[in-house]
């Protein structure tokens, strides 16, 4: 049984356009859906923690974005031993720093095998048409139990994209033994990378890939073999095949496999249309093109500031809410590309005369905060190690959000190709940024950012975070 109600995600000085979901009935009013309790602290002073996975000797290892670092957690105690050090070699000014983290089976069963790390450096060498130094790379490490850290570095791809701002970064192995990574758009288009054309629709030449040179890959998700190298079943994309699966992203920071083996992708929309996308080998996902469903309806047009002309961009002043009369525009109906729909948004029911620059966050001009997007940033399905799911929970993925500080439950149709509701499970000045399921499924712990913004009480901008830079541990009950 399920009702449907309206949530209203922020306030503006005109009302927000209420977003319509199906929300099970709270485990207070049926006592028959599990719920979370209230969280305890594991540990906290994390320093931005980014990716969190079960490692070895049943311990949470994470990495902290802006630590430039690999930490392993034990969830009993709180006790912290530093894995990796990256502190020499990583940089990280803004959404860049030590990112993604996997592990393969051997290390959490057998305390041996290897773990891979991504993070951005500087390369010392400036990108031709952006002028930019900071590159990404993913690099394997073997797990040594005795001295309790990862040693024996192997850069398996290097010069992947780099930027301060959408680097995504989440780093999974797959059900077929392959590395998948998301790569965001570089925040080009917008703000102080206004003149950065977005490459998330560019395709990588022949040439290009037997040079190793991977600047298209920006706003698109990989899938690479173990070694770095290219698979051979990967789709071929305009006559191409390369590490792409998917391409035409914007933000995709959530990612997880289901247990029939789709890959589910969870990605920021601007100040519109937040994505949860079903990953499909060649797909183009529309960025940015297209903001959500192709429908001309909610507030978003693509504006290239790269090309503005006569007037070239750097002359020009960027603005998020008008698009000076220089810059072409196109509507999401004049892209004819095929591309596949998400299977559910957030924050699109918004028409083109709402008032993004209005209350709570007029004074404060932190507008983001305020656009009505919920900024997912995982996914995790849940699926336990041992034994069975909670009643209730057997086919659900759980989603954390950045601006509305809440997880939330999505449930997925029988086939696993719709969500069929959202609940949301735990609400609090918090900006969550991962989860991670115990073995047993009893427990669900959350990793928070350690600064920025969250929307507070009545949705009014606030930086006074409940638990931040932490690790908390959720109980899950009936």
């Amino acid at each position: 049984m399920s009702i449907t109600r309206s949530l209203s995600l922020a306030a503006g000085s005109a009302a927000l356009a209420a977003l319509t979901i199906t929300v099970l009935p709270a485990t207070a009013a049926t006592g028959a859906d599990p719920a979370l309790g209230t969280p305890s602290v594991v540990a906290d002073g994390l320093n931005n923690p980014y990716s969190l996975v079960w490692g070895a000797r049943d311990k949470l290892w994470l990495t902290e974005k802006s630590g430039r670092s690999v930490l392993s957690v034990d969830p009993t105690t709180g006790a912290k031993t530093t894995l990796l050090d990256l502190s020499t070699q990583a940089v990280s000014s803004g959404q860049d720093g030590v990112l993604g983290l996997a592990v393969e089976p051997s290390v959490v069963n057998n305390d041996r095998g290897y773990a891979y790390v991504s993070f951005t450096y500087d390369s010392g060498r400036a990108e031709e048409s952006t002028g930019e130094t900071r590159r990404t790379k993913i690099v394997r490490y073997s797990y040594d139990d005795a001295t309790k850290k990862l040693v024996r570095p192997a850069t398996i791809i290097s010069g992947l994209p780099g930027s301060i701002d959408h680097q995504a970064g989440r780093l999974l192995i797959g059900p077929d033994g392959k590395l998948y990574y998301s790569i965001g758009d570089q925040g080009t288009n917008q703000y102080s990378l206004a003149c950065r054309q977005n490459q998330a629709q560019t395709l990588p030449t022949a040439a290009e890939v037997a040079a190793k040179d991977w600047f298209a890959y920006q706003g698109k998700t990989l899938r690479l073999n173990r070694d770095g190298s290219i698979p051979i079943d990967n789709p071929t994309i305009g006559g191409v095949r390369s590490h792409i699966w998917t391409y035409g992203h914007r933000n995709p920071q959530g990612f997880t496999f289901t247990a029939a083996g789709k890959l589910l992708e969870a990605e920021h929309g601007p100040k519109t249309d937040d994505e949860i996308n079903l990953l499909r080998a060649g797909g183009n996902y529309g960025w940015p093109n297209v903001a959500g469903y192709q429908d001309d309806e909610s507030a978003y047009v693509y504006g290239d500031w790269s090309a503005a002309s006569p007037t070239p961009c750097a002359e020009l002043t960027h603005s998020d809410f008008a698009i000076h009369e220089d810059v072409p525009t196109w509507q999401e109906s004049e892209f004819t590309a095929r591309f596949n729909e998400p299977l559910d948004t957030f924050g699109t029911s918004v028409t083109w005369d709402h008032d993004f620059t209005g209350a709570p966050c007029d004074e404060s001009g932190l507008y983001y905060i305020c656009y009505p997007t919920i900024a997912p940033s995982s996914l995790t399905y849940y699926k336990p190690a041992t034994g069975r799911a909670m009643a209730g929970w057997e086919n659900s993925v759980i989603m954390t959000s950045l601006k509305d500080g809440t997880i939330y439950r999505l449930a997925l149709n029988s086939t696993e190709t719709d969500v069929s509701a959202v609940e949301p499970l735990y609400t609090d000045q918090d900006r969550f940024r991962a989860t991670i399921v115990s073995p047993d499924g009893k427990t669900v712990y959350a990793i928070t950012d350690t600064a920025g913004l969250v929307r507070g009480e009545a949705d009014v901008p606030t930086t006074d975070l409940t638990h931040p830079g932490s690790l908390l541990a959720f109980p899950v009950s009936n």
